[in-house]
């Protein structure tokens, strides 16, 4: 019988923080939630928007921050406030040894996040960052893939977070960061493609702006991370004329084969479906084409709160490190143009 996690939910103005309660609602067997903190009582950083379907937290007591931190038994907290506020109330729910999972991108310097890193290393705490890819089956199956050499050497990545959604208000939003929608969304592949080719030897930025809206919005980006014998291609722009999300892909490609994705999930009740070529068989599969199916999600963020709730009561331990955590946001800063690319690397 697992013992239910006391967590409380901190902000209600992140992207993700609705979908987050909401997953969280879903796991009871797994979390108990004592509270949730508006953080619009605080918070004087860029959000996008006001807080929406609040309806999701009847019924969930509502906390300050101080009475959040100081809550009797509370062993986790779930960090959903707007993007430049993650860090320092991460540290503070740090500072009170508290499991957390952070929701991202990791604040628009990196020395706070490693300081954050540096406490939760040395407190031995369980910390999750919230990149939304992680817990999606097809993508940990390519991980598998690659790790396994199924593909041979890989020399190409190509990948795209682009979207229509959020209107005008959310080119507004994007023009509060320097870095733009590589900042605010490149991370989530960035992630990925540091779990799979590790620390790059160049990142080079591209952030450009649709002719639609003044050039301090950055909503037309890219970059190209190198290594020694591949690129990785990252593109995101918030002005795909149909959406975009249905459309966003991820193809890898290697000596021995490839594998492409397109839709990269979905939750309508159909599987995903990964295409898969391989010239040479392996790892069980035939030499040729392949469709690979994975049973249908029923959202993006539950696989990896059972797997938070798992690490805190000993029964897992996190699949990322804290210097996988550091390089991830050291290469975002790189990739959205805050910093230039250095071989040096992120130490802990």
């Amino acid at each position: 019988m697992f013992n239910p996690v006391k967590i409380i939910q901190i902000g209600v103005c992140h992207e993700h923080a609705n979908g987050k309660i909401q997953s969280l609602k879903l796991l009871r067997d797994y979390f108990d939630i004592v509270g949730w903190v508006d953080e619009r009582t605080f918070s004087k950083t860029p959000r996008l928007g006001n807080g929406s379907n609040m309806e999701r937290y009847e019924g969930i007591p509502k906390l300050t921050l101080d009475e959040a931190l100081d809550y009797p038994g509370l062993e986790a907290v779930a960090v959903e406030v707007p993007n430049n506020d993650l860090v320092p109330v991460a540290t503070r729910c740090m500072e009170r040894s508290l499991a957390m999972h952070m929701d991202k991108p990791a604040g628009e310097e990196l020395p706070p996040y490693k300081a954050l890193l540096d406490g939760c290393k040395a407190r031995n705490l369980p910390f999750q960052m919230g990149y939304m890819y992680r817990g999606n089956p097809a993508f940990q199956f390519i991980q598998h893939l690659v790790r396994e050499n199924a593909l041979g050497e890989i020399f190409a990545i190509d990948m795209d977070m682009n979207h229509g959604y959020g209107g005008e208000d959310y080119q507004e939003y994007l023009a509060k960061f320097k870095g733009g929608i590589m900042f605010n969304l490149g991370c989530h592949l960035i992630d990925f493609i540091v779990s799979v080719m590790g620390r790059p030897e160049r990142v080079e930025s591209f952030l450009m702006s649709t002719s639609d809206v003044a050039p301090a919005t950055k909503n037309n980006t890219a970059a190209v991370l190198g290594y020694p014998h591949a690129t990785a291609f990252i593109r995101a722009c918030s002005r795909h004329a149909s959406g975009g999300v249905n459309e966003r892909r991820l193809k890898i490609e290697g000596t021995n084969g490839w594998v492409e994705i397109s839709p990269v999930e979905r939750f309508d009740g159909k599987p995903l479906e990964l295409n898969i070529y391989l010239k040479k068989a392996c790892c069980g599969y035939p030499a040729g084409g392949n469709v690979i199916k994975f049973p249908p999600q029923f959202d993006r963020y539950t696989e990896q709160l059972i797997e938070l709730a798992k690490m805190i009561r000993g029964e897992a331990k996190s699949p990322y490190t804290f210097e996988h955590d550091c390089l991830v946001h050291e290469v975002t800063l790189a990739a959205a143009g805050y910093t230039k690319w250095s071989q040096e690397p992120c130490t802990q």
